[in-house]
């Protein structure tokens, strides 16, 4: 717990928001939320997957616009909506992504001051003075960092550190004709890859920043942490404001009775049962970076879900039984053969009958530039080729058919794959590899940023390929569709396997309760 709420909070709010929403077609993410950040505090923002967080954080940093009638003030002095980055900074405003924002490839130096090279052009620079200015930076915070060093050689607590000195070293530099508006940083899951000596440092460094009358809103999935560093936390969930609480006061127990609540609407678990399906693929002892050592199965037409917290493990799953994580240990046994994951590959992996679909749809999924048709006819080249070769004409044909069963719109096979949507994209990429009969599917984040309909169309697609034994394994942080579409879920926390739903037990109510209560269970 800190102590530095005290710190001028009776002179007015640094933040304060008020009749915040947000909606995306016919979904609401925001409604009518108002959120107040005492002056030299540390603010937490918490709430399950879907809650509303990312969408209140893009929208302060300007990536959303919300509804009309919202007003957000800093230090009283009301934005104009929506915020852009630029006034954003000029005002006090810092944020410090889930990606850092980090370039690993130049200095620690050049990183912390990479705003002021881009804002003010000096084309004689003196390095010797910049590195010693930097140093001087990082002992005023305690920090041992290197500013020679190359970002991409530090460990993930250095640049998580480095980033949040950065960001606290615009707000100084923004703030600094204002010595009443010391400004406010914004953490958005900034401890789940770290140790618990790496959280130690991050936490110690957060106290420096409100110790300076800065004040902090602190975004996690992490319910002890935030108990700890936090001195007053907003819950949020399905877009509503649910409460604010003094975090001295408030056990784990109630914050998490807050984030999962007592009135969610009962999602059953699908009512298609598996029988006595026999197991297809048997992971024995998985064990990569983040997970493991994990042993499960996947029966025939099962469709097996796997999720926990961020930095849980569950996310490397699909990666490592691919082999595209380099070289993780165990086996995977599927029909009958044992595979030794330490020297799997991709192409021996699609060799068996194994598909992998990444979260990135368009960077690791799919071609971006290329085609709808050149992606979907990559697998099966040369089933289309004839004596005479391959023609875009045959490619086309293909892709159309395929493109009307799956759904795709608009179903032209000429347009490049990053014209489309998010949704329809995806559609090409599923359709893709489940043309091929696969055995065994791999999917991460499937329906992340799709739309409703296309959503289902999704889900049926995979439906079809569970009907025709496939096993599918989906990797998602989204419980409304773990519980619509998995046979069993398996909840991961610090790379464990530590609970089993199915059944009448399989719900998003409890889904999201053994994430959250599993972490303190682990302890």
């Amino acid at each position: 717990m800190t102590s530095s709420q005290s710190n001028g909070a009776g002179n007015g709010p640094a933040l304060d928001i008020s009749g915040l929403s947000k909606h995306f077609g016919g979904a609401v993410a925001l409604n009518n939320v108002s959120l107040h950040v005492a002056r030299g505090e540390v603010h937490g923002l918490l709430g399950s997957n879907g809650s509303g967080k990312s969408t209140l954080i893009k929208i302060l940093s300007g990536f959303h616009t919300p509804e009309p009638g919202a007003e957000i003030r800093l230090y009283g002095d009301r934005l104009t909506l929506p915020v852009s980055g630029h006034d954003a900074r000029a005002r006090g405003l810092a944020f410090v992504h889930q990606n850092l924002g980090l370039i690993p490839t130049v200095s620690v130096t050049e990183n912390l001051y990479l705003g002021d090279f881009a804002t003010k052009p000096d084309w004689r620079l003196n390095w010797r003075k910049l590195h010693a200015k930097a140093a001087a930076t990082f002992d005023e915070f305690g920090l041992s960092l290197d500013p020679r060093a190359e970002v991409g050689a530090l460990s993930p607590v250095e640049r998580a550190l480095l980033a949040i000195v950065r960001a606290y070293e615009d707000l100084r530099q923004a703030t600094e004709q204002h010595a009443d508006r010391p400004g406010v940083l914004v953490l958005d899951e900034p401890t789940p890859f770290l140790p618990r000596a790496g959280v130690d440092q991050l936490f110690d460094l957060v106290r420096r920043c409100t110790a300076s009358g800065a004040s902090v809103i602190f975004v996690s999935h992490d319910v002890d942490e935030v108990r700890e560093i936090t001195d007053r936390a907003t819950i949020l969930r399905d877009g509503h404001l649910i409460d604010t609480v003094e975090t001295a006061s408030t056990s784990h127990e109630g914050f998490v009775d807050r984030i999962i609540g007592r009135s969610l609407e009962a999602y059953g678990g699908r009512a298609k049962a598996l029988g006595n399906a026999a197991t297809l693929a048997e992971v024995q002892v998985l064990q990569a970076p983040g997970v493991g050592p994990v042993s499960f199965g996947v029966a025939e037409g099962e469709i097996l879900g796997v999720t926990g917290l961020i930095g849980s493990g569950y996310d490397a799953v699909p990666a490592a039984l691919y082999g595209a994580l380099g070289g993780p240990g165990g086996k995977l046994k599927l029909s009958g053969r044992t595979l030794p994951l330490s020297r799997l590959t991709p192409i021996e992996a699609l060799e068996r009958g194994i598909v992998y679909l990444p979260a990135d749809r368009l960077g690791a999924a799919g071609v971006g530039s290329l085609s709808v048709g050149d992606n979907m006819a990559m697998p099966i080249y040369e089933k289309l080729r004839s004596k005479l070769g391959l023609t875009d004409r045959q490619v086309h044909t293909h892709a159309a058919q395929l493109g009307a069963t799956a759904q795709v719109k608009p179903n032209q096979p000429g347009l490049p794959l990053e014209a489309l949507s998010g949704g329809n994209a995806q559609k090409v990429v599923l359709a893709k590899w489940l043309q091929t009969d696969p055995k065994l599917v791999l999917l991460d984040e499937p329906t992340q940023g799709v739309d409703v309909g296309a959503r289902q169309a999704i889900w049926d697609r995979l439906d079809e390929a569970a009907d025709r034994g496939a096993g599918v394994l989906v990797a998602s942080s989204d419980y409304d569709q773990l519980a619509a579409i998995c046979h069993r879920v398996l909840i991961f926390a610090r790379g464990q396997i530590v609970a089993e739903l199915s059944g009448n037990t399989l719900t998003k109510d409890a889904i999201a309760e053994h994430c959250y209560r599993s972490m303190s269970r682990i302890a």
